[in-house]
């Protein structure tokens, strides 16, 4: 019972598809004898010449090309071991632009391990010769020109001064002046990118130049030139308004071009007018007003220069109350009533004057501290007839002698140190033509 259940039963289908007749199979023993056998006699190894199985990556080499052949016997590792097969190579100049040549792959090639053969079968005898070849790949490079060759007369003839000059450099030349031979070398200019030809006439230039040069000119067009960034550096500097192009010194610097036609005339002088009349001359705070005040009152037009020298005096009064300010180069000057008082007998005009000239928000910056002083040296000179000694002002102003010379040339004047019989003393002098510092423009880096 068990081995009836585990029978499984037929399907329909395989039933009526297999064949009840046999079908008969010819086997090779029925089939007719083959005449034409296949049959390698040898097997040979060419030593001298053997034959090439060449390929041609990547170009096309003519079939009227014909190559000569190179070998070269391998060195064998011992004496007894046999003879190692020679090297082969084929090369051709037959081409008049191109240099052909052809190896085989070395150890390690891609075909290295494989060996190839060429059978020549002969069909009356039914035998096959095999013989080795050789797999060659062929390689195309371009030949190089060689120039034809110059007389040795002509060419030391035609050789220039610095050319002979070059070649005692690059002969015994240091390696610095070598290298800097190199680089001449490097940088020239081939003739025919000049702007003349060999004549001299002038090159016409092309679609690409013309279109650089346009487009040089249209982003030059409106860039500064070195006048205009001049003016405005003269124009940014913290100095005293001038008429820079008079005759006359005197006519340069005025005191109603720097102080204003109103202010200098609100100026009051009546006390000073009065110690000059009696002949006293008070001691004030100030050194240079000290020894001015006389000279000033007594000479031409003492009223305008009165007010004028006033005018300088509240200016160190006016310095000297700053006090440093929280950023660095900054300086904060007086409240409003304190100031009053640092500046009397001054008018409230005047007081307002000086602090919207040389502050901004109670605070003079270092703008404002070089416009003060820059004042201050155009005052002194224009009281002391254009040439003074620096001491007294540099005194009233805290100012050694290399600031304030600096100061001093921002208005066009020069400084110079006289040395008469022991004494140092530095002497400012404005005259014409008034020589400003110039502006430094330093080339940028990298280049």
């Amino acid at each position: 019972m068990a081995d009836h259940k585990d029978k499984k039963r037929k399907h329909r289908g395989d039933a009526g598809t297999r064949p009840k007749k046999k079908v008969a199979i010819q086997t090779p023993s029925d089939e007719p004898a083959q005449s034409n056998m296949v049959k390698v006699s040898s097997i040979q190894t060419a030593k001298v010449c053997p034959p090439v199985i060449a390929t041609c990556p990547g170009i096309c080499v003519p079939k009227s090309v014909k190559f000569q052949a190179y070998s070269k016997q391998q060195p064998t590792g011992s004496r007894k071991s046999k003879p190692a097969d020679s090297s082969l190579l084929l090369h051709s100049s037959f081409h008049g632009k191109l240099d052909y040549t052809a190896r085989e792959d070395g150890p390690g090639g891609r075909e290295s391990h494989l060996k190839h053969y060429i059978g020549v079968f002969d069909p009356k005898t039914g035998q096959l010769s095999v013989v080795e070849a050789k797999k060659m790949a062929v390689r195309g490079v371009v030949r190089t020109q060689e120039a034809p060759e110059e007389d040795p007369a002509d060419r030391q003839a035609s050789k220039t001064t610095l050319e002979l000059r070059n070649n005692l450099g690059e002969a015994f030349g240091t390696k610095k002046a070598k290298k800097a031979l190199a680089a001449i070398t490097e940088n020239a200019i081939a003739p025919e990118r000049g702007g003349a030809d060999a004549d001299g006439n002038p090159q016409k230039l092309t679609s690409s130049s013309q279109a650089l040069m346009e487009s040089i000119n249209d982003v030059t067009m409106g860039m500064a030139s070195k006048e205009d960034l001049q003016a405005a550096a003269d124009a940014a500097k913290p100095v005293p308004p001038g008429k820079f192009d008079a005759e006359e010194i005197q006519d340069v610097y005025t005191p109603e071009e720097l102080i204003g036609g109103e202010i200098l005339n609100a100026i009051p002088i009546k006390d000073w007018q009065e110690q000059i009349k009696k002949g006293q001359n008070k001691a004030t705070p100030s050194q240079f007003i000290s020894t001015r005040l006389v000279p000033v009152g007594e000479g031409p037009n003492p009223v305008h220069r009165l007010r004028t020298l006033r005018y300088l005096e509240f200016l160190v009064r006016f310095v000297k109350s700053a006090r440093p300010g929280k950023e660095r180069g900054s300086k904060r000057i007086p409240p409003r009533d304190k100031l009053r008082e640092i500046l009397k007998p001054a008018p409230e005009p005047v007081i307002e004057n000086i602090r919207r000239k040389f502050s901004s928000n109670g605070e003079m910056r270092k703008f404002h501290t070089d416009l003060v002083y820059t004042y201050c040296c155009a005052l002194a000179a224009i009281l002391c007839n254009y040439s003074f000694d620096t001491a007294p002002i540099r005194y009233d102003l805290g100012l050694d002698e290399k600031q304030f010379g600096q100061y001093f040339k921002e208005i066009g004047g020069k400084v110079k140190v006289s040395k008469e019989k022991g004494n140092h003393r530095q002497i400012a002098v404005l005259a014409l033509p008034l020589e400003f510092p110039k502006v430094r423009y330093q080339r940028p880096r990298g280049r």
